[in-house]
């Protein structure tokens, strides 16, 4: 029997966690960075796609068909990557315990081919801690979704290392997906902000974790990057030669380029020759099949995409699904 085929990087929007934060100063100034960070134009076809596919990041019917239609048996289902990291603690786990549930119950009906990833409130790293417990043990989440910096804090930050210890104990993954950018107006013209600055934030935040030596502290962490992990495999050769010839970038024990081997990515880098390269930095055993479903800097041909690059028929079936398999269900604890 053939391995199925697993989509890493689906979408859910949860309306009820809009409507605990509708109205409130931490929502006003970042729906006003967010203006600050698009142009007029992206902003109009952004609101505009967001009421389209309304229904398709909802409805578990409407999932399912999308995926039939693309190939896919599984999707793993992350919340829309608005984490809110500015919420107050009585703010954020309600916010967290109304995304996870949410999450829950849509995979719930489908078990066999929707898993969930939740959140956690960052921010508050004893609270996170407690709700990734949950969200893996009650909500039988396989583990949360997590942006590239937190209310301007680094992933890398110590300050997290609780979360991550018990992400390790766990068995549970941390899918790293950007939202937004730290470049801010630079890149608010022609949509840059989303097509060269998410790739940014994603190299940046992967290269803090790896630079600061977190890896090193967490060797079981299971920390998958969205959109192919940004920039960091295509040009990890800068960072290697950086921690040789500088001792400032020696806050990792290894080469940079080892750590490639410590991470997985998804496959979303959209060209055949890109996704060999992706493969060929990091190893095909780290590569999980990403659509980014169903927003238009997704793909909707992930299994054509895979074949169109030409990988030997046991790197595909790893990239096809049996990295995903693996990382989410072995060393998992319920």
């Amino acid at each position: 029997m053939s391995t199925p085929v697993v989509d890493f990087h689906g979408h859910l929007a949860v309306p009820a966690a809009d409507e605990l934060v509708a109205g409130t100063p931490g929502l006003v100034a970042e729906l006003a960075a967010e203006q600050r960070a698009h142009s007029p134009a992206s902003l109009a076809v952004n609101r505009a796609q967001l009421q389209r596919l309304a229904p398709r990041l909802t409805s578990v019917r409407e999932r399912l068909a999308d995926l039939d239609a693309m190939g896919v048996d599984i999707q793993v289902v992350g919340p829309m990557p608005m984490h809110h990291y500015w919420a107050d603690p009585d703010l954020a786990l309600r916010l967290a315990r109304t995304v996870n549930e949410a999450v829950a119950a849509h995979c719930a009906e489908a078990p066999d081919r929707l898993y969930g990833l939740g959140t956690v409130p960052l921010q508050h790293p004893d609270l996170a801690v407690a709700l990734l417990d949950r969200a893996v043990t009650e909500h039988g989440l396989y583990g949360v979704s997590v942006s590239t910096t937190v209310d301007g804090r680094e992933l890398a930050d110590p300050a997290h290392d609780a979360v991550w210890h018990k992400a390790e104990e766990l068995g549970a993954v941390v899918f790293v997906h950007p939202w937004g950018c730290s470049l801010g107006e630079r890149l608010a013209s022609h949509y840059l902000g989303n097509t060269v600055g998410q790739p940014v934030e994603t190299t940046i935040a992967l290269s803090h974790l790896v630079f600061s030596g977190v890896l090193d502290r967490f060797p079981r962490l299971k920390l998958v990057a969205a959109h192919g992990g940004g920039y960091l495999p295509t040009y990890i050769g800068r960072s290697d030669h950086a921690w040789r010839v500088r001792q400032d970038a020696r806050g990792c024990a290894e080469p940079p380029s080892a750590y490639l081997r410590r991470m997985w990515f998804d496959s979303l880098v959209y060209t055949p020759r890109a996704l060999r390269h992706l493969v060929e930095e990091v190893g095909a055993d780290r590569v999980v099949l990403g659509t980014d479903h169903p927003f238009d800097m997704g793909v909707e041909d992930p299994v054509a995409r895979l074949d169109a690059a030409g990988l030997d028929p046991a790197d595909r079936a790893a990239v096809a699904g049996g990295n995903a398999l693996d990382l989410l269900l072995k060393g998992r604890t319920r």
